[in-house]
């Protein structure tokens, strides 16, 4: 894992939310993964990522994914730095959960119920709808728009979208009762036919109805944007009292995932002391010293951040994640050259995980070998893929490409970079830039030529 603030970014990656509040409602966009990071302002939230906990939760999905007609790994699965009880969809097929949710989930059913309900919103085309303009847009702009319009739904006035949202990307639905219970209905549907229990998601109903307080003025921001009523609460309870599936057990791999993330969420998310005093040095079990090792490593206490996780390794060689948290500790404290051997066993070990790519990348640029460059190219191109609207690969290729001489490429991605980031004025120089250094007409050029056409329908720079 790795931290992402400013031009850094590790397997552990961050987002900060420049709102006050993020806000659950339903919409879709791609996918993602999981950091830590410290809001310096406290005025924002933060998108956490991370290969291992990203495929956990991708992996009690599948199930619902699968009936509901959904490619599993076209799912996109992102966590937001937030203890209220929220979840939402947004452009494309993402699900954002925040950590409140996951580490409140009482079982992986409650967990996979309210996912179900957000897959329904997917699968009835219940999706605030972007525009063109909005394709390419970065992660950051994504939650921005997400959280402005979430904030209009539950305040009942659309001031706060048109303040986010530039005339091209006005077009969005409003949420009601009725698809609510529609996504209700699909939720149920699809835990029926992958053979769960829909009890997870009545409990989650019934702890939001039970946290409301006497004026009916929903707390969580869930019930602001997912309107709930004693008549959908009672529609899940008939269900679960006549479903042939509600007594049907968590498999006990799904227990001990969600056990996994729960641990790794704490762990990064909690003070390093509470960690420590939950995991004495007497628990010598794996999920024990894991925890140590990454609460040590945010002290930071390199001194036992490392051994705990080199005995990990030693114990667990075929375990991606402990390589990659090695490097993360490593290059977090300077140890650049060092950071490199586990990242590049980490990808050995998880060769599709492209954030890891990502990280092993950006630690051979800032090695500062030039042998390296070429090496750091051909991750950042092939994570680029999978990672489009992370803007610190393309700022990373950019840096790559520049030392590597070849200036053309370094234009044409630093255009990539400001189209996400929705800078139109920057995308069309930098695509022209490119132009100029590229050979016609080649697949780079055309590359350019289509940034500059997509950025004319961007709105602001």
């Amino acid at each position: 894992m790795s931290k992402r603030a400013g031009a850094g970014g590790r397997g552990l990656t961050c987002h900060r939310i420049l709102f006050a509040a993020a806000i659950f409602f339903a919409v879709a966009w791609p996918r993602l993964g999981w950091c830590h990071a410290d809001d310096e302002t406290g005025n924002g939230g933060t998108i956490l990522r991370d290969t291992e906990i990203e495929n956990d939760i991708r992996t009690l999905g599948t199930p619902i994914w699968r009936v509901a007609g959904l490619d599993p790994a076209t799912m996109g699965i992102y966590i937001v730095d937030d203890p209220q009880l929220n979840s939402f969809v947004a452009g494309g097929q993402a699900i954002f959960l925040n950590s409140g949710l996951i580490e409140r989930a009482e079982t992986p059913n409650m967990l996979i119920g309210v996912m179900a309900h957000e897959t329904g919103h997917i699968a009835g085309g219940h999706i605030l709808r972007a525009l063109e303009a909005m394709k390419n847009a970065s992660i950051e702009t994504i939650i921005a728009e997400a959280i402005a319009i979430g904030a209009s739904v539950a305040g009942g006035s659309a001031a706060a979208m048109i303040a986010a949202a530039g005339e091209g990307q006005r077009a969005y639905m409003s949420f009601s009762v009725a698809q609510e219970a529609t996504a209700d209905h699909a939720a149920m549907k699809f835990l029926d036919r992958s053979g769960q229990s829909s009890r997870g998601l009545l409990k989650f109903f019934e702890i939001l109805q039970a946290d409301e307080p006497l004026d009916g003025e929903p707390t969580d921001p869930w019930a602001r944007t997912h309107p709930l009523t004693s008549a959908r609460i009672e529609y899940v309870r008939h269900h679960v009292e006549t479903s042939p599936y509600s007594d049907v057990p968590d498999p006990p791999q799904f227990v001990t995932l969600l056990k996994q993330v729960q641990l790794k969420l704490h762990a990064f998310l909690d003070d390093p002391s509470a960690t420590l005093r939950a995991y004495p040095p007497s628990d010598h079990s794996p999920d024990a010293r894991y925890a140590r090792a990454i609460a040590y490593y945010r002290i930071p206490r390199l001194d036992k951040a490392v051994p705990e996780i080199d005995g990990l390794i030693h114990d667990f060689p075929k375990n991606p994640y402990y390589e990659e948290l090695k490097g993360q500790m490593l290059f977090e404290n300077g140890r650049i050259r060092e950071a490199i051997a586990p990242y590049e066993e980490a990808v050995k070990l998880a060769p599709d995980a492209p954030l890891i790519r990502i990280s092993l990348a950006q630690t051979y640029i800032e090695s500062g070998d030039p042998s390296l460059v070429k090496r750091a190219i051909a991750y950042l191109d092939d994570a680029s893929r999978d990672e489009g609207r992370e803007d610190l690969v393309w700022r990373l290729l950019a840096t790559a490409y520049g030392r590597d001489n070849q200036f053309g490429r370094a234009a044409l991605a630093l255009a990539e970079e400001a189209l996400v980031d929705g800078k139109k004025k920057d995308a069309q120089q930098q695509a022209q830039r490119a132009k100029q250094i590229l050979p016609h007409g080649s697949p780079a050029y055309q590359r350019a030529e289509e940034i500059q056409r997509e950025a004319k329908d961007l709105d602001t720079d």
